[in-house]
């Protein structure tokens, strides 16, 4: 059927699926470059800048609008990659980076700025004015997109007007009215118009306006449609502390928006260079003098004392791979920085409903005796509280002890939330953990504090006092279990009873219809989930706990997200799940995010920090290098999953990049020039069809966002039924579940089918003959299932991110004193060792998948340090040796010698010195650090190789206590606490050994006189620096009553004779053809 047009031009693109809708007037006509001389670029401000030929810079050949090369660059990097005025894709040119899409491009090939996006000062222009938002958002009310496809055709296809509706359209008729695009203050408005104009002016207007007939370039419900979405993106949320402008209101209501939606929701901050080239320097600088410090040490040997030679040299190659496998991944080290108000901005408009993804929370505990329920309840509270929409926070916590102590305080606590929770956000409080609050000294008279304010905190503390007397009520009670076992209110038995065999538990405590709190608001949900135990199976402690939850948690709520806490990790930040979102929604980098992990925060540890429990450096140092590649290594609490991650979906994939030289393999391979000829040998008519294919995915990209959705994610639904449940398990709901990209449970499965299939996921013979564990979930083999889960998510192709926020997200309590100190390392070495005898060893796992170099250099540091602790304990015995048989690890020091050994000792400090220094590391952190290096490496790391083989190699298994948390008998009175345990004797032989190598070397000195000085010096060096590091370690075994155990005096005592002993029986200081005698020269038998 032919469309009666009166004779006038239809113009359309089938290609590309769109109609364009230009306002044109004199001013909007289409200029020349000698026109636009002296003319400003419409997205930034600034003035178009002269070319290196003298010509005016031309972003678009086709209407030649307005824009500076900064924009451009910027537009082609970031943005649609189109003209904002006549939405044709920008083409690459002279001196431009190469950007996706540009592969098939004719014209002349730019290779010496392919990749140059130095020249793109990104900082200035995103502070330009309007910035970059509002061009792609102006530019929304010039080109309306049709994803409609073809009318029908009896459809109605509206009259065209400006401004106003034709009074004389027939009722039946839809008019297009296009608006008028004002200025407004420096923001830019598409197209250009006369600033005296008010009205909008057609090109011929005194045309009648029936004459144009009937097209199907827009139609008035799709553009009230458009305006409505752009009135709702106006919208601000006043969020209580925001400092908002006042003059919003005064705004057009028809100007393009620029949103802060439309803009990254983090953005990632680089060390600065002036720090970090230094520092990288440095290491190149080491790196080579560590290659002269071994070559002089292998070609110098020692020919009286080769045994010790050629055992330091080896220690000594040891230590210098264990440095570059520490040292490289901190190559790229970042910090981020995230944007809550654009969050809100996104996800939070005024008058509609949170539009933020739902979290499930994970709290873990084993033994209310060693793990206090008040601890536990503070960090239940801290996370009910948080900032967040109630209706989207579950919190699940697990009882791996099923420990009716933990039922009753847990139900304690869900009562006592109904007070605290509206207190929290009333008076937004931080921290939202009422122990450590309360802790705090409160300034009645700063800031001029509300009365009413003090007078609720009083009443809030009082109603804790109580809370925390009925909490320390049921552990005095729980003390003395009864014969039978405990029975429960209805006077039923109490199904945990039997700690290893009991049915699986689950209690909803809050969440449930009725459960408000005091002011009548909604509550979190909080759950209580003992999974089943039975003797004969394997339930794999922490881990296997953890994938319970997993599966609880997706049956009753399926957030997409999860938190996993420790029990004594309270949420010190009421915005770290807006934190956590900021790089987890983000519509642009955080779809390829498995976990966002935050830094370890303890209180309660001493003001020096005897015992390196802080970890600062690891946390502040080490973990900002990865994040500069991969991203951190996930460290078993304060991290927030992506659901799909845990299940073993892969990440998604990624779009080839475009590269310089052709895609086979190698990329250096010298015929890469004549692969381009031949890329370039393509029709023309295919590479104009992907050119309109990649400007329509570019469009369609940006409605997406303009309309707050993002694009859908990938997900393995071709596996069939059978399939996904040998893989997850025999569980349709759950099953169903994992299709789920962004969660929520079927509204049509009542409460109680959903409680029972969360029952039946929790079984302990669920996981038999399914890939839980394996390839799902939280990852068995380990001790430490944190380092081996992380790994496989980035073996998967995932990223993590580091957030650092600057208050705290999380704190938590640390073992102080020594003994707790060194069994917390013993487990996190064991851990290490077993993944390095298993088959996910990263020195030979993971190959050919999306695993960086750099990050898997971490890796294996992260399984192969406790091997180091062999090396190391010899290192530490050779100085006292050295002093007891008057032999040294080098020969006579000469000059060139002497250059090597200082430039190796400046580097090792200047390198930490950089370090400290772009990290924000104190050097009592630094140094406490090092000292637990060497105290750890001799004792708990030891231990931990030896177990771990035995466990691996003989099946000989290791139970581990709990580390117990601080205690309340004063402020670091834990600190003074002595636990004996076989780790202690290592250290202690070591100080001894030591000790005794330096009064004997001294003393021989003095005996023989100036000369002997010399030599002593270098050995006496090595000795103190033994002794210097094991000092937090001395201090520790006096204790506060500043004396040392017996059995740790007798053992130390017995073993550093029976090594002295032997030594000299093997070595003596005589010679071994016995001692040489000289004639005297005087006649003894002369009276």
């Amino acid at each position: 059927m032919a469309m009666n047009t009166g004779g006038r031009l239809v113009a359309g693109s089938h290609n590309r699926n769109e109609f364009v809708l230009i306002n044109a007037d004199e001013i909007g006509r289409i200029k020349s470059v000698h026109e636009l001389s002296g003319q400003t670029c419409q997205i930034c401000g600034d003035e178009v800048e002269i070319t290196v030929d003298g010509e005016l810079f031309v972003a678009c050949n086709e209407c030649a609008f307005p824009v500076c090369r900064t924009c451009y660059e910027y537009e082609r990097r970031e943005g649609s990659q189109c003209c904002p005025q006549c939405k044709t894709r920008y083409k690459r040119l002279k001196g431009s980076p190469r950007v996706e899409g540009d592969e098939d491009e004719d014209g002349a090939e730019d290779l010496e700025h392919e990749f140059d996006y130095s020249n793109v000062d990104t900082t200035n222009f995103l502070h330009g004015a309007g910035g970059i938002a509002s061009a792609r958002g102006g530019s929304a009310g010039q080109a309306i997109n049709s994803r409609q496809g073809l009318t029908p055709q009896n459809s109605e296809i509206p009259l065209l007007t400006y401004g106003e509706e034709d009074g004389e359209s027939e009722y039946n008729q839809s008019a297009l009215i296009v608006p008028s695009l004002a200025s407004y203050g420096n923001e830019l408005r598409y197209p250009p118009v006369n600033a005296g104009n008010t009205n909008p002016r057609p090109m011929v207007p005194e045309k009648d306006i029936a004459l144009y007939g009937y097209g199907s370039v827009a139609w008035k419900d799709r553009m009230e449609d458009w305006k409505r979405r752009q009135n709702e993106k106006l919208q601000v949320v006043r969020h209580q502390g925001n400092n908002i402008s006042k003059d919003l209101d005064a705004y057009d209501p028809e100007m393009p928006m620029m949103d802060e939606g439309r803009q990254p929701l983090s953005r990632k901050l680089p060390i600065s260079s002036s720090r970090i080239n230094p520092y990288r320097l440095i290491i190149i600088l080491r790196l080579a003098i560590l290659g002269l410090f071994f070559h002089y040490r292998i070609l110098h040997p020692v020919p009286n004392a080769f045994g010790l030679w050629l055992t330091s040299v080896i220690c000594e190659i040891w230590f210098g791979v264990s440095w570059i496998l520490d040292q490289f991944p901190k190559w790229y080290p970042v910090v981020r920085e995230t944007y809550l108000d654009r969050l809100s901005f996104r996800y939070e408009k005024e008058g509609q409903p949170s539009e933020l993804a739902d979290i499930d929370v994970f709290v873990s505990t084993v033994d209310p005796m060693k793990e206090p329920p008040l601890i536990t309840a503070n960090t239940v509270l801290s996370i009910l509280s948080a900032d967040y929409p109630v209706d989207k926070v579950s919190c699940y916590v697990s009882d791996d002890g099923a420990a009716m102590l933990t039922f009753e305080a847990l139900s304690e606590t869900s009562d006592f939330a109904r007070k605290w929770v509206p207190f929290c956000k009333k008076f937004n409080i931080e921290p939202r953990a009422p122990e450590w609050y309360f802790c705090q000294k409160m300034d009645y008279l700063k800031n001029k504090v509300h009365p009413e304010f003090v007078r609720e905190r009083r009443a809030m503390k009082r109603a804790y006092d109580e809370f925390k007397v009925r909490i320390n009520r049921l552990v005095a009670v729980a003390e003395k279990v009864p014969e039978d076992g405990w029975t429960m209110q209805d006077g039923t038995p109490w199904p945990g009873n039997n700690v290893r065999d009991h049915p699986g538990m689950i209690q909803v405590f809050l969440g449930s219809d009725g459960a408000k709190d005091i002011e009548g608001n909604e509550l979190p949900r909080l759950v209580y989930v003992s999974r089943e135990k039975r003797p004969g199976f394997e339930h794999h402690k922490k881990a296997g706990a953890m994938n319970a939850l997993i599966r609880v948690s997706a049956v009753l709520s399926n957030a997409p997200y999860l938190l996993n806490v420790d029990c004594d990790h309270y949420m010190n930040n009421s915005k770290a799940l807006r934190e956590a979102m900021c790089f987890m929604m983000d519509p642009i980098g955080g779809r390829k995010v498995c976990y966002v992990q935050f830094p370890q925060r303890f209180d309660g540890i001493d003001r020096h920090d005897r015992y390196s429990n802080r970890n600062v450096v690891f946390f502040d140092i080490n973990m900002k290098g990865l994040d500069g590649l991969q991203g951190p290594i996930y460290v078993g609490t304060g991290c927030v999953f992506r659901r799909q991650a845990l299940y073993g979906y892969d990440a998604p994939s990624k779009k080839k990049r475009p590269s310089k030289t052709c895609n086979c393999w190698p990329k250096w391979c010298c015929f890469c020039c004549r692969s381009r000829k031949n890329k370039k040998g393509k029709s023309r008519k295919e590479s104009k069809k992907l050119k309109h294919r990649e400007a329509s995915k570019q469009i369609h990209a940006l409605e997406t966002i303009e309309e707050n959705r993002e694009e859908p994610k990938p997900l393995i639904t071709s596996l069939s039924q059978e399939k996904l449940e040998k893989r997850f398990g025999q569980s349709p709901v759950f099953v169903a579940s994992t299709l789920a990209v962004d969660g929520g449970i079927p509204s049509s499965i009542s409460s109680e089918a959903l409680l029972k299939e969360a029952i039946h996921v929790i079984g302990c013979g669920y996981e038999d003959k399914t890939e839980w564990g394996k390839e799902v979930g939280w990852i068995y083999g380990s001790v430490t299932e944190d380092i081996l889960t992380g790994f496989k998510m980035h073996c998967h192709g995932w990223r993590s991110v580091y957030c650092m926020p600057k208050r705290p997200a999380f704190k938590g309590s640390a073992p102080i004193n020594l003994s707790d100190r060194l069994h917390q390392v013993l487990r996190w070495a064991l851990g290490s060792v077993e993944i390095f005898l298993s088959r996910h060893c990263p020195i030979w796992y993971g190959y050919g998948c999306g695993l960086k170099w750099l990050e898997r250099f971490s890796y294996i540091n992260s399984v192969v340090y406790p091997w180091t602790s062999i090396p190391l304990l010899v290192y530490c015995t050779l100085p006292a040796i050295c002093l007891l048989t008057g032999k040294f690890i080098v020969p006579e020091i000469s000059n060139y010698a002497s250059l090597i050994f200082m430039a190796l000792f400046i580097s090792i400090g200047a390198t930490s010195i950089l370090e400290m220094q772009w990290g924000g590391v104190g050097l009592d952190d630094w140094w406490r650090n090092e000292q637990f290096w060497v105290i750890g490496g001799v004792s708990s790391h030891l231990f931990a190789l030896f177990q771990g083989l035995l466990k691996v190699l003989a099946g000989v298994n290791t139970n581990f206590t709990v580390t117990s948390k601080a205690g309340d008998d004063g402020e670091f009175s834990e600190l003074y606490i002595f636990k004996w345990t076989s780790l202690l004797i290592p250290p202690t032989t070591l100080l001894i050994l030591n000790i005794v190598g330096v009064v004997v070397g001294v003393a021989d000195a003095i005996n023989n006189g100036y000369d002997s000085w010399g030599p002593l010096f270098g050995k006496l060096f090595f000795a103190i620096w033994v002794i210097m590091h094991l000092y937090p370690f001395l201090k520790g075994l006096t204790g506060k009553q500043e004396r040392v155990p017996t059995v740790i005096i007798i053992w130390s005592i017995l073993l550093a004779s029976i090594l002295t002993l032997v030594w000299v029986r093997i070595n003596p200081f005589v010679s071994r053809d016995g001692p040489v005698l000289e004639i005297c020269g005087l006649n003894c038998n002369d009276n």
